[in-house]
């Protein structure tokens, strides 16, 4: 399975990053340690979402659905 995900500053809840994963539980932490650049400064992060596909391609549909204007808006009204 591939899982794109919402994560959710716990900081202040402001900020959101939107990412694709076969491994949830292991992205996560990997973000938490501070593993990536683009979530490094507002750490600690929690998960707000994650939807589950059979395919990496749909996953990464999704998520560059999520990453538009569009997207934004229905993943802040839906998940």
């Amino acid at each position: 399975m591939h899982y794109v995900y919402i994560l959710e500053s716990a900081l202040d809840g402001r900020h959101w990053y939107i990412g694709v994963t076969s491994n949830l539980q292991k992205r996560l932490e990997e973000h938490n340690a501070g593993d990536s650049l683009h979530t490094n400064k507002f750490k600690p992060w929690k998960l707000k979402s994650y939807t589950a596909f059979t395919t990496r391609e749909q996953a990464e549909k999704f998520e560059r659905y999520l990453k538009s204007n569009s997207g934004r808006v229905f993943a802040k009204r839906h998940l």
